[in-house]
């Protein structure tokens, strides 16, 4: 077989740990979003056009997000590459607005969110209570912050003024996000402190799948068909008697640290490569 990584960091360790796994038998190749192709070990071929047909991988694993990465994608899908997780689900994920709307239409314990334009429309309205204002798009340094008071809201405007957004209201916690991710329906878990937290993000700590409340796994299990997801994480938090409340998804986490976790995406990508295949000719 021949497996394709879209991503950008060929050597972030669950990639890294999985074609050692998979390259004893197997060709892993990686592609980052510009074009080019990585040997197993990250030598970089420039040239390489990871869409010529008769180059095509049986399968290609997409952890970059990247507008030119979601391009890439798309233009292997068309020609009928199966890539995990699509183009289309991954895009979803990184608009929190349609994240929210469609989690709450599936009956999932999701934060309930509203949608502003920008950041500075928000300034105008009065905060009756804390909120935790987002970036409406997804990405790596955007805007996650917990906002009490307009005072506050004023100060994130001075960088975020044009930054469209959605408001959630804030939901009393203990401070800790229960990080869930899940491949090919296997979970793996771990608690971090949050980053609204007094003093900030925090470590990862180790937390068993049996130590969470009861009830917890069934909605986040359920993300991965209303998603159309095989590789994801669920953020969760307390939000009081053991309810779980998702406050954030995200398609092909990192999963780093976690027992297991790579011989679970090498298993996934061989079986979808089994089971896709390509439907278009390859020469």
């Amino acid at each position: 077989m021949r497996i394709g990584l879209i991503t950008a960091d060929p050597g972030h360790q669950l990639l890294a740990d999985t074609a050692k796994l998979l390259t004893p038998r197997h060709e892993v190749v990686a592609f980052d979003p510009g074009g080019r192709e990585a040997g197993a070990r990250g030598r970089v071929s420039p040239g390489e056009d990871p869409a010529d047909p008769g180059k095509l991988a049986d399968v290609y694993l997409l952890k970059a997000r990247t507008p030119r990465a979601l391009a890439l994608a798309r233009s292997l899908e068309r020609r009928g590459a199966p890539v995990v997780n699509s183009a289309a689900a991954t895009a979803l994920c990184q608009d929190r607005t349609a994240m929210a709307e469609l989690a709450l239409r599936a009956g999932l314990p999701f934060a309930p969110t509203r949608t502003v334009a920008s950041l500075a429309g928000l300034t105008a309205e009065r905060l009756p209570h804390p909120v935790v204002v987002k970036s409406r798009h997804s990405r790596r340094h955007d805007l996650v912050a917990r906002v009490d008071d307009t005072a506050r809201l004023r100060a994130l405007s001075a960088d975020w003024a044009d930054e469209p957004v959605v408001v959630q209201d804030f939901t009393p916690n203990d401070g800790w996000d229960h990080k869930l991710w899940v491949i090919a329906g296997r979970v793996f878990a771990a608690l971090r402190r949050s980053e609204l937290a007094a003093g900030g993000r925090g470590p990862s700590l180790p937390l068993a799948l049996d130590a969470l409340p009861p009830g917890w796994l069934d909605p986040v299990r359920r993300v991965g068909p209303v998603f159309s997801l095989d590789v994801y994480g669920v953020d969760l938090i307390d939000a009081g008697r053991g309810a779980p409340l998702i406050v954030d998804i995200n398609a092909f986490p990192g999963v780093r640290g976690q027992a297991g976790a790579p011989e679970a995406l090498a298993a996934l990508a061989l079986r979808t490569a089994e089971r896709g295949g390509l439907t278009a000719p390859r020469t």
